[in-house]
């Protein structure tokens, strides 16, 4: 992302130099990321305690059950989003935006309509 110390004043272009520095660092900073993603999700996928009955449990399982004591204990609100969004339950959080033609739009309201009316139909047969 940019910021006003990364924006280049009078907007003039990059050196050579400037660009290959830029791009080695860029190359770099995705290989951190990368294995930062990896030593997780090996974590989370080996046995990293047991419970108190001997089982083994992974990384994830140990973060849910710490997640959800918390939730309950707490009432932490974010723990229980993350069991939420963990299970798949997360609510959609995209907006799409697009201009239209009205007469789509107009289509595509009545092709709803008529399904509404037919499901209504089925129900009463």
């Amino acid at each position: 992302m940019a910021n006003e110390q990364n924006l280049i004043p009078g907007g003039h272009p990059l050196t050579a130099e400037e660009a290959s520095r830029g791009g080695r660092n860029s190359g770099k900073a995705r290989r951190e990321k990368a294995d930062l993603r990896r030593q997780a999700q090996i974590w989370l996928e080996s046995e990293v305690m047991t419970d108190k009955y001997g089982n083994p449990l992974s990384g994830a399982q140990a973060l849910i059950a710490v997640a959800a004591k918390e939730a309950l204990k707490n009432g932490n609100a974010k723990f229980w989003e993350l069991l939420r969004d963990t299970a798949g339950f997360k609510p959609v959080d995209k907006v799409m935006i697009a201009d239209v033609d009205q007469a789509v739009i107009d289509d595509i309201e009545r092709i709803v309509d008529e399904s509404e009316g037919e499901d209504e139909a089925e129900d009463e047969g």
